[in-house]
């Protein structure tokens, strides 16, 4: 093995430890859950990010590697239709079995086949196996992220709104009382998506040009205190503010505030004042916090209430190169004006891993940024993530933008 292995291994190996590190002070009973559709068991989350280095680099890439239970090929694939079939995806949570330790053993097993490979195989086979290697930790990381976001929404569900996390939560990125500052920038073409010389998904790229009309874009994050204004000047009630689709959902499901917020007097934690559940279970509501768990639709009502409205994902790409903008990341995911469509030029990648974002560019809003439940260094200013306008149980919230005044036409969407 050459010395420049050595540190992808390691890399590698803190990656794997990372998801098993978040399930400390966890009981399987908790790991086994799923509270809807959208979210999966933790127990799937660690099972599948397994399968995928034994069904991508695994399997197709050493020779004589045999799966470590040819059942778990179907149980935990997601959505890859060119690797065979799938166990449905809400009903993960009725998968019991394999048990929570038999998982563990699988995890264990594709870890030293993986290390072993990755020692052993010749510089052909290691040029063809690193860019799926690679993508297989930034996948993980997705994963590590969605183990918090999918765990906390079953804890949101239980009537004891149990905490996670024991101890003072720290301290959240503090939102400035007064209005926003903004950020200007003039009209003119920017040149946006990743470079090469360093990872991306391939729905970041490629580099492509993009003309901008003039726009201010606010230095902050939108906060718990704004959007507690929002609420009690009846913004749940004004159909005027909501996108048609946002007010039918309003309708339909009954939305009052944001999904974690808990108004005074709830029966389920008490109170003479606002509260919100997270990660450290309930506590009250900080006003200079970024709001987060917001749908697309709250998020574009309340710019609409703001007398503003929510960037374009190429004008938060092209402000994110200025130091005004504060906590683009590690606070909250910021919805953004645009659908997720592909770039210009945009080829997925070959094999199976074709399927990894392309066939998702349909009818899902793009977010900017990283979240507090993002990893550490999985966060950079071209990542497009994108979830459904009525996804909320993300870290997910928002920057405001404006035209300049008597800027002539709309931004690029």
């Amino acid at each position: 093995m050459g010395s420049d292995r050595q540190a992808p291994i390691e890399r590698y190996q803190a990656v794997r430890q990372h998801s098993l590190t978040l399930c400390e002070g966890l009981g399987a009973e908790d790991l086994c859950v799923q509270s809807m559709p959208d979210a999966s068991p933790v127990k799937w989350h660690l099972a599948h990010v397994s399968w995928f280095f034994e069904a991508v680099v695994l399997l197709p890439h050493q020779p004589g590697a045999k799966a470590f239970d040819e059942r778990y090929l179907r149980l935990f694939n997601s959505y890859y239709e060119a690797l065979g079939p799938r166990h449905p995806r809400p009903q993960r949570g009725l998968l019991t079995r394999p048990t929570l330790a038999e998982v563990l053993a699988y995890r264990r097993h594709v870890d030293q086949a993986m290390v072993a490979f990755m020692q052993a195989c010749d510089a052909s086979t290691w040029a063809r196996a690193w860019p799926l290697i690679e993508l297989g930790l930034h996948h993980e990381q997705q994963h590590q992220e969605l183990m918090r976001t999918d765990l906390l929404h079953a804890f949101s569900c239980n009537p004891l709104l149990p905490p996670w996390l024991q101890g003072v939560p720290p301290s959240p990125g503090r939102v400035a009382a007064s209005g926003p500052a903004w950020h200007r920038l003039e009209e003119g073409l920017v040149t946006l998506g990743a470079e090469g010389g360093g990872f991306h998904f391939d729905n970041e790229s490629p580099r492509h040009r993009v003309w901008l009309q003039g726009f201010e874009i606010a230095t902050r994050l939108v906060s718990c205190g704004d959007f507690l204004a929002f609420i009690e000047d009846g913004g749940y009630r004004r159909p005027g503010l909501w996108l048609s689709d946002g007010w039918a959902t309003v309708q339909a499901q009954g939305w009052q505030q944001p999904p974690y917020w808990l108004a005074p007097g709830d029966a389920r934690a008490p109170a003479a004042h606002w509260q919100v559940f997270g990660l450290h279970g309930v506590q009250a509501l900080d006003r200079h916090a970024p709001v987060s768990q917001l749908s697309f639709y709250e998020a574009a009502a309340y710019a609409e209430w703001a007398g503003a409205r929510l960037p374009t994902e190429f004008e938060w790409e092209a402000a994110s190169a200025s130091a005004a903008c504060h906590d683009l990341h590690g606070q909250v995911w910021q919805w953004t004006r645009s659908a997720y469509h592909p770039y210009p030029g945009f080829k997925p990648l070959g094999g199976a891993v074709g399927e990894y974002n392309g066939k998702f560019m349909v009818g899902q809003l793009v977010l900017r940024g990283s979240s507090l439940a993002t990893p550490a260094g999985h966060a950079r200013h071209t990542y497009r993530n994108f979830f459904p306008p009525a996804a909320r149980w993300q870290f997910s919230g928002l920057r405001l933008a404006r035209d300049l005044p008597g800027a002539s036409g709309g931004p690029a969407a």
